[in-house]
Formats: structure tokens, sequence, C-alpha cells
């Protein structure tokens, strides 16, 4: 078989993906048999190179100078987008009832022992009264939905698209599946609409979910809702640095901002500091 050769063309193509990159990208042969398509090279490089060109996109887009049209025309269409949304989400949430946000990990998998801790949780926050809100995607928040669903519970997912890892679990219930773009509008409504947070284990969105009830209840524009989190091993570390540095030596916060957190290793514990905190009040789930 003759081998083909490449083109003007194809060297110019080749030339400008490899463009901004610092490296030589060797192309695939197309007479070579490990690699037969696109998708193939794709799942070689776990996308890392589309990531690349629209990482460079992004930031070479902030330079570009745009005149006063053009911006008013993005900004406003933008805003209406960000209406849409917030529109949507308080219509359904509203409507929802008591609810605990459960936070953690796309990432972890149904043998991981946090996976089981998390619907139990969940299954248990149900028999108590609650409905259960998560992230909606796989992971944590697949764990929170399946056990809020294995008790008929309310089971919310409030989904946004994330690269690689994103995309709303079978455990929701159908008409309380809201998807979002923007983090920010999905943020509040995990506020907005939760009486108490459960943080599992996480990355950064989980991090970023956290400190935003944390920040709310400390600056008083929400109220003192129950935030506990399970696996004393994952999170003590963090939390002894909060105390020893933030707290003590550079005084970042109060000494009762450490109270607003509670850690726990199991999920009976977890769900008691929710039901003991509403039975102070005289309160209880009205479902």
């Amino acid at each position: 078989m003759t081998k083909l050769k490449k083109t003007s063309r194809t060297k110019i193509h080749d030339e400008t993906l490899n463009a901004g990159s610092g490296q030589t990208i060797s192309q695939p042969n197309v007479n070579d048999n490990k690699v037969t398509s696109i998708s193939e090279i794709r799942e070689q490089t776990s996308g890392q190179r589309t990531l690349q060109l629209d990482d460079e996109q992004r930031i070479r887009r902030a330079f570009v100078d745009k005149d006063w049209n053009e911006i008013k025309i993005a900004d406003s269409w933008q805003i209406f987008k960000v209406m849409a949304e917030f529109v949507e989400g308080f219509e359904k949430m509203s409507k929802i009832g008591p609810c605990v946000s459960i936070f953690g990990s796309a990432r972890t998998k149904p043998d991981n022992p946090y996976y089981q801790v998390a619907e139990e949780i969940a299954a248990k926050l149900v028999r108590h009264g609650y409905g259960v809100i998560t992230g909606g995607g796989p992971g944590i928040m697949e764990a929170g939905n399946k056990g809020a669903r294995s008790e008929g519970g309310r089971s919310v997912g409030l989904n946004i698209e994330l690269p690689f890892e994103q995309f709303h679990n079978i455990y929701i219930d159908p008409d309380k599946i809201i998807n979002f773009d923007y983090f920010f509008v999905r943020k509040v409504m995990f506020v907005k609409y939760a009486q108490g947070f459960i943080g599992m284990p996480g990355g950064f969105g989980t991090l970023d979910e956290l400190f935003e009830a944390i920040t709310l209840i400390q600056t008083k524009k929400i109220g003192r809702f129950p935030i506990v989190l399970v696996g004393s091993r994952y999170w003590e570390g963090m939390f002894k640095w909060i105390e020893e540095v933030m707290l003590y030596e550079e005084r970042n916060i109060s000494a009762e901002d450490m109270q607003l957190v509670q850690i726990v290793d199991d999920a009976a514990s977890a769900v008691k500091i929710i039901d003991d905190f509403y039975s102070k009040y005289l309160l209880s789930p009205n479902f």
C-alpha cells in the first residue's frame, strides 16, 4: 500500500493545532492501526488537548477589545439567561418542603465507604421527614439521591454540566431535576432552600459549596442552620489549620466561628445533629 503524503494544507493545519503548546505534537500515521479514529485519540489523551485549546481561547478572548455595542448586547443577553435560571429554580424549589443539602465528590465510586454512608444518611433523613438536595451528578450526589429515593422521599438534583464527570443521576425525582449553566445561581438554590448541610469528602466544588454556607451563616445572611461534615480523617487536618493559623495566628476569624461546623464519622450521628438542632426550636419537618 502506498503511504499517503501530507499536503501543505495538512501541514498548516497541524501547525495551527500545535500553536502555543510549546512542544511538537506528532500526528498519528494514517496507516497506523493503533489509532483509527478521532474518538480514540480523544480517549487516549482524555480530552486534554481540547481543554488546552479551550483555555487558550478563553484567555485570548479576555484581551480582545470590544466596542460598546458588542459589550452591551453580550451582557444584556447574559442577564436574561441568569434571570431565567433564577426564575426556574425559585419556581421548582419553593415547593419542595424542608430539605437537607448533601455536598460531596462526583468521583466517589459506589464501593467507597463514603458513598455508602451518604446513601445511609439520605435514607435516614427521609425517614425523619426531610427531603434531600444534591448537585444531581454521580458519586456522593448519586448516593444522596439514591438513599432518598429508597425511602420514597423527595430527591432533588441541581445539575450543572462539567467536563468528564457531571451528568444527572437516575435517582432524582423527574420533576425535581434543574439544570444550570451558572455555578453562582446553583449555589443560591443549595443554600436558600436547605434547612441543614451535610458535607461529605470532596474536591474544590465541595469546598466552594461548604464555605459558601459557612460564610453566609457567619455573616448572618442566613440562619444558623446546622453544618455537619462526615469523615474526621478527611476534614480534621483542614480545620486544625483553620484553628491554628486563621484563628490563633492571624485572628482572621472569631473563636465562635469554629462552632459553626461539627465533624462526625457515621450516619446516625450526622442525622442526630440535624434532629437535635430543630428540636431546640420545637420544629420538625412538615411533609
